[in-house]
């Protein structure tokens, strides 16, 4: 799994447009897609942050939360805003982050308050897909992807 540090070093371009579909409102907005202990998909809306080079959220202890600890597969998805049409998705595996400075970190960048028994887990990216409408928005979009180094 890469960090987004590692996704903007190698794709520069693919990583802006998901930094601006990803915070298009001001604050970090996505949903995330885990895996149910029985398998299925569920979807949930998050509020992803930048912090020193890594793509994290933080999680209330909830099914979502067990979903991550037990699974770790996820998918991120975004998509546009009031001017651009395009699709960010980011996919992975998640990490329960511990320490207190990697914390710190993740609380300064996070616009909400952020209880105690929110949980700080990291998104490992392994994909990361933007397809990118051209404006008036024209099919088929044009798809740019990057996978990370095995």
């Amino acid at each position: 799994m890469a960090t987004w540090a590692e996704l903007d070093a190698a794709e520069p371009e693919i990583a802006e447009a998901g930094r601006r579909l990803l915070f298009h409102p001001g604050v970090g907005f996505g949903y995330l897609a885990t895996v149910r202990a029985d398998g299925s998909p569920q979807v949930h809306p998050v509020m992803p942050l930048i912090a020193k080079g890594r793509l994290e959220v933080f999680v209330v202890p909830s099914p979502k939360l067990d979903d991550l600890r037990r699974d770790g597969r996820y998918a991120l998805h975004s998509s546009q805003t009031a001017d651009v049409d395009d699709e960010f998705c980011v996919e992975g595996r998640t990490e329960v982050v511990e320490g207190a400075e990697r914390r710190a970190a993740a609380l300064a960048a996070h616009p909400a308050s952020v209880g105690d028994d929110h949980v700080l887990v990291e998104l490992g990216i392994d994909r990361a897909l933007w397809a990118h409408y051209s404006k008036p928005p024209s099919w088929p979009p044009v798809y740019r992807s990057w996978r990370a180094r095995a």
